[in-house]
Order: structure tokens, then C-alpha cells, then sequence
């Protein structure tokens, strides 16, 4: 029986998963999620071995890449997603050892894994293998408490004159925050956080109420500006599409299930797919922008060859 682990994180400089790989008969695969505890046994019928830039179209270093390991069924679709450095003479002689073929797809356009990694089966998993942050039942409380305190030790230090006491303890905070990986301690050392966050949160909402907006504030989501849709990830720009009746031009949005798996896409007059965001999106804001935005909203239940289709026409996604 063949064993692998990744060797490092999804991007760089990022923690280690302990997902653990084994092969066992017929072309099974079980994934271990060492820092959960919980395993899955599948028969995929090929590996995928992918690095993607997470902002494209935009230009940015490979350092910000994405790697990982995907199991595909027989359509191509994930069954699960496995970010991390997965060493690739190792991966090579696990596969050959479990009898299941393996795609090299880290040189392959990002649009095209992008595509690919967007398809989920049903069923689909995405095993981090990292553990649960820190506190995190207690956190928007403990959060909220740090960032009071937090507020009243900066008054106190400005009262007094004390600013180079009040970036001491800003840095000790930021290096404390990179070795914990607990974010929401952050606000102990940004207090504003505890007023930009939610203020924030709020301007959102009246956004997707208007139907400006579509999608949760850190993304990705849907913004109507100026004739154009564009679909936004963690500030950046992923599509930038003109909105109008010509081919390419976003014309309409198809909200769409199959069996469990659901998702938004959005396509020109001919039925193109331009771009595909699956997962949850809430349908009464949907309908809300597409009116907004005078698109042509379809809601369809759709059988697997069309879902196959649909995932094997996008243009582009995000995974």
C-alpha cells in the first residue's frame, strides 16, 4: 500500500496540511484528514496535479500561486479537492503504484484549471487538513472584549503621549498573530477593525438590497457598474465583463442545481458560459440584481449531461 503527504502548503509560505493519502485495491484512494480525523475511501478515475493563480486576469507573482491534487470521476468532475505542495516524483510513483492515471496540469492555463476545479460532483469535499483556529466558539466575544480594551489602553497611551509604547504593542500583536493564526485577535491590535468591519458588512448589504450587489462581502461576488458586471474575489478583479446583447457580453445568469451541487453562472445570448461561481448563492438576491442589472435570470434543476456540459463550455470560473 502506497502513503503520501504533502510536502508544503497551497501557497507559499502557508501551513502544511497533514492530509494523508493511501491507496488500496481496484484503484481506491483513502484521504485522511490527520488534524480532523476524518478519512473518505473513493475510486477516482484520474488525479489532477494543479497550480492556479487565484487573481487572474491580473498579473501577480508566482508566489501567490495555488497547488494541489484534485480526484476527478469519470466526467471530470472533483470528488475532492486537496490544496497543498504535493512533491511531484513522489505523486508520480504513488499514482503509478495505485493504478489510477495522473494529469500534470501546473503549466496549463489558469482559466482552463480554474474551469475544471469549479466542476464539483456530487458529493463534493474540499480537505484542507489543517486544524480549526483557536477559540473559535468564544471568539467574536473575546474579539469584541480585546478590541474594548484594546481602545481604552490606545486612549490611555495617547492621553499620556505614549505613541511609541502604543507601536511596541502593535508589533509584538502582528508577530504574535502570524506564529497563532487566530485573525480575529487582530482587532486587540486595530482597534478601528471593531468599527470598519461591521460598517463595512453593513454597506454591502444595502448594496445587494439595491441589487447593485450580489455575493458575500469577501467574495466572490457580483458588481453591476457602468454596463459591465464584473465578478470581484477578495478585492480583485477575476472578470470584467460588458453587459449587452452581443456574443460575450453578459446577457443573463442561470442559477442552477444538480442534485446537491449548485451555483451561478453567468452567460451571453447564445447560452455561453463566461463565468461559473459555484456553490450557495441566495435566490432572492439574485433575482434582485439581475432586475437591477436588466439580465435574464434562469432558474433550472439540471440533469448530468447538461451539468457535465456546462462545466466543459465555461470560459472561465472561480473554483
Amino acid at each position: 500500500m502506497g502513503i503520501l503527504t504533502p510536502v508544503a502548503g497551497p501557497t507559499k509560505g502557508s501551513r502544511c496540511p497533514k492530509t494523508v493519502l493511501s491507496s488500496g485495491e481496484a484503484g481506491t484512494l483513502t484521504v485522511t484528514d490527520r488534524a480532523s480525523g476524518h478519512s473518505a475511501t473513493l475510486a477516482p478515475a484520474t488525479l489532477y496535479h494543479y497550480t492556479y493563480n487565484p487573481h487572474a486576469p491580473r498579473r501577480t507573482s508566482k508566489s501567490q500561486n495555488i497547488q494541489g491534487l484534485a480526484a476527478l470521476d469519470a466526467d471530470g468532475l472533483v470528488l475532492l479537492d486537496l490544496p497543498g505542495d504535493w512533491h511531484a516524483p513522489h505523486l508520480r510513483a504513488f499514482a503509478r503504484q495505485a493504478g489510477i492515471p495522473l494529469v500534470d496540469a501546473r503549466s496549463k492555463p489558469t482559466d482552463q484549471v480554474r474551469t475544471l476545479l469549479a466542476g464539483r460532483a456530487p458529493g463534493w469535499r474540499r480537505v484542507r487538513g489543517l486544524p480549526r483556529p483557536l477559540l473559535t466558539a468564544w471568539r467574536k466575544p473575546v474579539t469584541v472584549g480585546a478590541g474594548i480594551v484594546a481602545v481604552a489602553v490606545m486612549a490611555y497611551l495617547a492621553y499620556m503621549g505614549m505613541w511609541v509604547a502604543w507601536r511596541g504593542i502593535a508589533f509584538i500583536g502582528r508577530l504574535l498573530l502570524d506564529i497563532i493564526d487566530v485573525k480575529w485577535l487582530g482587532v486587540l491590535f486595530s482597534p478601528a477593525l471593531l468599527i470598519i468591519r461591521p460598517a463595512r458588512a453593513k454597506i454591502h448589504r444595502r448594496r445587494i438590497d439595491r441589487g447593485s450587489v450580489v455575493g458575500p462581502p469577501e467574495g466572490p461576488y457580483l458588481v453591476g457598474k457602468r454596463s459591465r458586471v464584473k465578478v470581484i474575489h477578495r478585492n480583485q478583479v477575476i472578470a470584467d465583463l460588458p453587459r449587452g446583447v452581443d456574443v460575450g457580453d453578459a446577457f443573463g445568469l442561470l442559477l442552477y442545481r444538480h442534485e446537491d451541487v449548485v451555483g451561478l453562472a453567468v452567460r451571453d445570448r447564445m447560452d455561453h458560459i463566461l463565468h461559473h461561481l459555484p456553490g450557495p448563492w441566495p435566490p432572492n438576491d439574485v433575482d434582485r440584481f439581475a432586475k437591477h442589472q436588466d439580465l435574464l435570470l434562469a432558474v433550472e434543476s439540471l440533469p448530468r449531461d447538461e451539468y457535465v456540459a456546462l462545466i466543459r463550455k465555461s470560459r472561465s470560473a472561480t473554483p
